[in-house]
């Protein structure tokens, strides 16, 4: 073996691994950007959950948000007031808490309500369900049953029951909205706690199968349309709609018409399946 090739050798690949980690600590030293250290106060006042509730891909990243000041500060759903006023004070603003916000499932249609088509044998999630001719049920706009929404909760605040449909634990729900991102029937929806009336349906069939399909379903009688002002309750592709922004916040029940039971307070539906 020639010993000087093997030095030559040796020393060619010495040098060029001094020249590249050279390289490399001068570019270390002119690319580096020294962290605001109000990233990490303000992480440590967030509650670690990464749920995704603020919009952004985890905590941190809310973090540097709020930092950038490209993100509010109350955007953390999931966050306490006393979090929410620390991060207000590290980033010296006034701390706005905004109103409490939950998961509503907008279906009556379990297990009993529902017709059915056969048995199901597929996946056994609502995705899968879904994708595959709507498992069971008749309805194709309802809930499939699956609890893909239960399984999508980082709090523990849904449950399903025993007629098939989802719970929320207002004591637990943050409003984070990764049920609604889970549900393929867009049938959970986050509102604000004050948001208390709701049209539990929604299927858009024409009321002579909806009727067929699930004795819960909105039939398009137009019954709650005609006792509110107009414009409050609409009528869209045969499902009634409520426009929030001109009905606002109500105390009572608009109609008792309804046939199917399909309009409804938020709390005395959810206060009568609990005692079922």
């Amino acid at each position: 073996m020639d010993v000087n090739a093997l030095l030559i050798s040796m020393g060619s690949m010495g040098g060029l691994g001094a020249f590249f980690a050279l390289g490399l600590i001068i570019a270390n030293i002119k690319l580096h950007v020294d962290e605001d250290p109000r990233i990490a106060q303000i992480l440590e006042e967030l509650p670690g959950a990464n749920c995704g509730g603020c919009g952004y891909p985890g905590c941190g990243a809310f973090a540097e948000r709020i930092v950038d000041r490209s993100a509010n500060i109350v955007g953390c759903p999931v966050n306490t007031a006393d979090g929410v006023a620390e991060i207000a004070r590290i980033m010296g603003v006034e701390a706005e808490v905004g109103e409490k916000k939950f998961a509503r499932v907008l279906c009556l249609g379990g297990n009993d309500e529902t017709a059915k088509k056969g048995e199901y044998l597929g996946i056994q999630t609502c995705m899968g369900a879904h994708l595959t001719f709507g498992a069971d049920k008749l309805c194709q706009y309802g809930c499939l049953g699956f609890a893909d929404c239960v399984r999508s909760c980082p709090f523990d605040a849904i449950k399903m029951d025993a007629n098939g449909l989802p719970i929320v634990d207002e004591e637990k729900c943050t409003g984070c909205g990764n049920c609604e991102i889970a549900c393929p029937r867009n049938i959970i929806e986050i509102h604000p706690s004050s948001r208390n009336l709701f049209i539990f349906c929604r299927n858009k069939d024409e009321a002579k199968y909806s009727r067929t399909v699930c004795i819960k379903a909105c039939t398009a009688c137009k019954a709650c349309v005609k006792v509110v002002e107009e414009g409050q309750i609409v009528m869209t592709d045969n499902l009634a709609v409520i426009d929030y922004d001109m009905y606002g916040t109500v105390s009572e029940i608009p109609t008792q018409k309804c046939p199917n039971g399909v309009i409804e307070l938020i709390t005395e539906v959810y206060s009568k399946r609990t005692e079922d």
